[in-house]
């Protein structure tokens, strides 16, 4: 059986690559350096769920994600927003711009693993 894709979608490349070492065994990963890139690979690609990082330049993760949802071929794709953004109240914009879930950083990865599998079974 072919492996679930993840696209993940963050601008930086140490992140990124932590979530390609701790994912790549089970599932496959694509990856996106700005909302915009994150946004159209999406169309092109389908991903199963994204990993959606919400502070980057071009495009930030809630207009991507906002842009995503909206689209009726892809809404129904589950986003967790994996973000620095871990103020009060970020959880909701996060949730209000579309996002199905979130997790702060630095990344829980027994968590991060959990919230995948959640959607992913």
């Amino acid at each position: 059986m072919a492996k679930k894709k993840i696209l993940v979608v963050d601008d930086t490349e140490w992140n990124r690559d932590l979530m390609v070492q701790l994912l790549e065994d089970e599932y496959t990963i694509l990856q996106a350096v700005d909302g915009a890139e994150g946004v159209r690979m999406t169309e092109e690609e389908k991903p199963d769920l994204i990993l959606m990082d919400l502070g980057m330049p071009v495009m930030d993760g809630w207009e991507a994600t906002r842009k995503i949802k909206a689209n009726d071929a892809l809404k129904h794709i589950p986003i967790i927003a994996v973000t620095s953004h871990a103020m009060v109240g970020d959880e909701i914009d996060a949730r209000k711009a579309g996002c199905d879930d979130y997790l702060p950083k630095p990344i829980d990865e027994d968590l991060l693993i959990r919230k995948i599998r959640k959607y992913l079974g």
